[in-house]
């Protein structure tokens, strides 16, 4: 029977309704990601402020019950009737979407909120939301409750200094709308903030937190992204001391660039507009790269460090080992991209790499020691390129995977469809043999390593490529490497890493995900790695076997028994001791088993991370664990 379908079925939503009905639309989750981004809404308003060349402090206070406050002393939001709605100006902001000072009005010439949505959806997602406005010697108030209803109209409650300006909007997010949490997480608030105060230098930003254990943060950077980059060589060999940094402007358009290489194999390039991370590149970034390559090769050239018969530097070599921060102001930027963050403006391509060309030429020419430098690594990495290029002849997969077979190692599956395939990298050919028993041959592939891999922090591409682990994973996932990486020749939905729970797996687990992050980190970003949580305890009791995950779940279930009850709890060490049976109910079956989806929220906290942990710099790395061996349980002996 079918389904009426009439009029009365049209609704209209109201107000900010939508917003409540479709909280993604607006702000992407409900999860903890959503969560921080109402903050980032409110802050990015006040970061225009001081864009708009109005603001020198911004506070962000988590206050007790997870309140939010957010204070800075810019101009103050207008208090007048908005001719357009008949409410007050600040009603107006935080009850009508699309509606603010961004679209050309003249209050802001750049902006990092760019769509009007800001204000007005973080008071849709809180349970109340107040604004206090302090201008023309005036306090001015208005609060709004369930989900941005006005309790009262606009009012003045107080006096205040005639010179005394700004906005203070303090909020508590709706419970009802983020089911999964309202706790706000300090270290994730942290780096973004100071972040904003690398990218707009003079721009002091404080961050508190009022909840049990107090804490508080104050970023204020002059030197803007000239210290964003000496923060993120702090664990690297440098090897010239000072950060370059470029800037110029041209129709309105600014660009700022800072750079510094390192003795790392990688390159950290990070690109913003307008303060919003452009982590999918764009026409900044690339005409920032097109104009490195060709100066390079230029003076190269013509100082004859290049030779005549020299194949010419590629992108890839001359970016061994830099790290740089590109930052591009832009009154009406246009994003694209699977996730909006690539920024598409033609026009800033030729901008970009005429900026950046005349300052790196200037930069050459006055600084030969340094260049020199520069242009050797760039023509090892040539080197180490075509060494590379030769090895990954070894490495392209054919269709029936008989390089993998040769070398007996892969268990494939049998079906062709990447997005029901998984392969389980294991650990050892004894935990390999249980899995290729246990596992459903149809979906899931079994990949053991013997040993452990190649640290590629400290290795260039090719002499990765002469490792036989290396290699063969490689040819397995199908995408190949380098400038010949695919993500859509992906062959399998999920790479699981699986190894024992002590702390040879946990390192052979670390050795994989710096692999995969260096040579693979568009499978990372894609959320196609995981790592099985094998179980660390058995209990027995009775004719009962529980496995459980960790100490946590170990006491928890403890507490469900009789005191009387008689158990031998065992730590399980090695996945070689289970059975293709045990196996299978504790890490391998979809129905039971908990993986780990391995995720880089923040590449650059990542990237240094990596390097702390895994580069040749033993110091960051000892004292890395000096501050955190007070925090390990379970260690082996």
């Amino acid at each position: 029977m079918k389904e009426e379908y009439n009029d009365s079925d049209i609704q209209v939503l109201e107000g900010l309704e939508a917003v409540r009905k479709r909280p993604g639309m607006y702000i992407g989750t409900t999860s903890e990601r959503g969560l921080h981004h109402l903050v980032w809404e409110i802050v990015d308003n006040s970061v225009d402020e001081a864009l708009a060349g109005y603001c020198d402090d911004i506070e962000v206070i988590i206050e007790k019950n997870n309140v939010i406050t957010v204070r800075d002393d810019g101009r103050g939001m207008p208090t007048g009737i908005n001719t357009k709605t008949g409410l007050s100006t600040i009603e107006t902001i935080f009850t009508v979407l699309h509606a603010g000072g961004k679209f050309g009005g003249g209050g802001y010439k750049v902006s990092g909120g760019l769509h009007g949505v800001g204000a007005s959806v973080v008071n849709a997602l809180s349970s109340w939301l107040e604004v206090r406005v302090y201008r023309d010697g005036h306090v001015y108030f208005q609060r709004f409750e369930n989900g941005g209803h006005p309790v009262d109209e606009l009012k003045i409650i107080d006096e205040c200094d005639p010179d005394r300006t700004g906005t203070t909007v303090t909020f508590k997010a709706d419970p009802t709308i983020f089911k999964e949490t309202t706790v706000y997480d300090y270290e994730t608030l942290a780096t973004r903030l100071e972040e904003l105060a690398f990218l707009n230098k003079g721009l002091r930003i404080i961050l508190q937190d009022l909840r049990e254990d107090e804490k508080r943060d104050e970023f204020l950077y002059n030197g803007g992204i000239i210290e964003f980059v000496n923060k993120l060589n702090k664990n690297k060999k440098v090897i010239h001391d000072e950060v370059v940094y470029v800037e110029g402007k041209e129709d309105n358009i600014s660009l700022e660039v800072a750079f510094q290489y390192n003795e790392d194999y990688s390159s950290s390039i990070y690109s913003f507009t307008n303060n919003i991370s452009t982590y999918e590149g764009g026409t900044h970034e690339d005409g920032v790269k097109r104009a490195l390559t060709r100066i390079i090769n230029n003076y190269a050239k013509n100082n004859k460090i290049l030779k005549d018969n020299d194949d010419p530097l590629t992108g890839d070599d001359v970016r061994e080992g830099l790290t740089m921060i590109i930052s591009c102001k832009h009154p009406d930027p246009q994003f694209e991209g699977q996730t909006k963050t690539k920024l598409g403006n033609a026009e800033v391509r030729k901008i970009a790499d005429d900026v950046f060309s005349s300052g790196l030429e200037r930069f050459l020419l006055e600084n030969p020691d340094e260049a020199k430098k520069i242009i050797e690594k760039s023509m090892t990495a040539s080197r180490a390129r075509l060494a590379a290029k030769k090895a990954r002849e070894l490495t392209r997969r054919k269709g029936d995977l008989d390089i993998t077979n040769f070398y007996g190692k892969l268990s494939d599956c049998k079906s062709k469809d990447p997005s029901e395939c998984e392969i389980f990298i294991v650990e050892g050919d004894s935990a390999g043999g249980s899995a290729i028993k246990g596992r459903n041959s149809m979906t899931q592939a079994i990949l053991p390593l013997r040993g452990k891999i190649l640290n590629v922090e400290k290795a260039r591409l090719d002499r990765a490529l002469g490792n036989e682990e290396i290699r063969t994973i490689i040819t397995a996932f199908g995408t190949g490497i380098g400038d010949e990486f695919d993500l859509s020749k992906l062959r399998y939905d999920k790479i699981i890493i699986m190894t024992d729970a002590d702390v040879d797996g946990a390192h052979i687990r670390v050795l994989l995900l710096t692999l995969f992050y260096r040579f693979f980190r568009p499978i990372v970003e894609a959320g196609h790695v995981y790592a099985a949580q094998p179980p660390l305890f058995c209990v027995k009791h009775g004719q009962t076997i529980k496995y459980v995950l960790d100490q946590r779940e170990l006491d928890e279930y403890l507490a469900t028994l009789k005191p009387e009850t008689k158990r031998d709890i065992l730590r399980m060490k090695g996945l070689g001791e289970m059975d293709a049976e045990e196996l299978n109910e504790t890490t391998m079956d979809i129905e039971k088993r908990v993986l780990r989806r391995i995720t880089v929220e923040d590449a650059r906290a990542a990237d240094e991370v990596f390097s702390k942990l895994m580069g040749d710099d033993v110091e960051p790395r000892k004292k890395f664990i000096e501050e955190n061996a007070t925090f390990v349980q379970n260690l082996d002996a």
